[in-house]
């Protein structure tokens, strides 16, 4: 299996990417393996009735969208993810398309530490998701 980016080999403004469109399927299965049930997520006749007139994909599903980028694509396999700042900016509907995108933003090269960071938007390119990670890329 190939490593990923060490820390040498990472720039800042380096960037990586990762879509997905949000299906039924996705949610249902999110809150069955989380067991978070909120009825915001699962119940549509609920969800009607609050301020996003409908049903909202998990925040945190969004949000792993982040963590598939930093372990698979930038800096990639063998990245141990340290921390996660995020907010919720607006919500995810079923069919949106979610891009999460990682921006090395600082690196130390003496703790082998990268700062990313991260943002998630929908097709139209609304902000749904921003925050900062933490991380330490593979050694070579």
């Amino acid at each position: 299996m190939k490593k990923g980016f060490s820390i040498n080999e990472m720039e800042i403004g380096q960037e990586a990417s990762f879509s997905k469109t949000i299906t039924e399927a996705d949610v249902s299965l999110y809150a069955g393996v989380t067991g978070d049930l909120n009825p915001a997520h699962i119940n549509e006749e609920y969800a009607k009735k609050t301020i996003f007139k409908g049903r909202i994909a998990h925040g945190m599903l969004g949000s792993g969208f982040i963590s598939a980028v930093l372990g698979t694509k930038l800096p990639g396999p063998g990245t141990i993810y340290i921390s996660q700042k995020v907010k919720f900016t607006a919500p995810v509907k079923i069919g949106d398309t979610v891009t999460a995108t990682v921006r090395v933003k600082n690196k130390n090269e003496e703790k082998n530490r990268v700062i990313m960071d991260t943002i998630c938007t929908t097709q139209e390119g609304k902000e749904v998701i921003v925050g900062e990670a933490v991380l330490m890329p593979p050694k070579k």
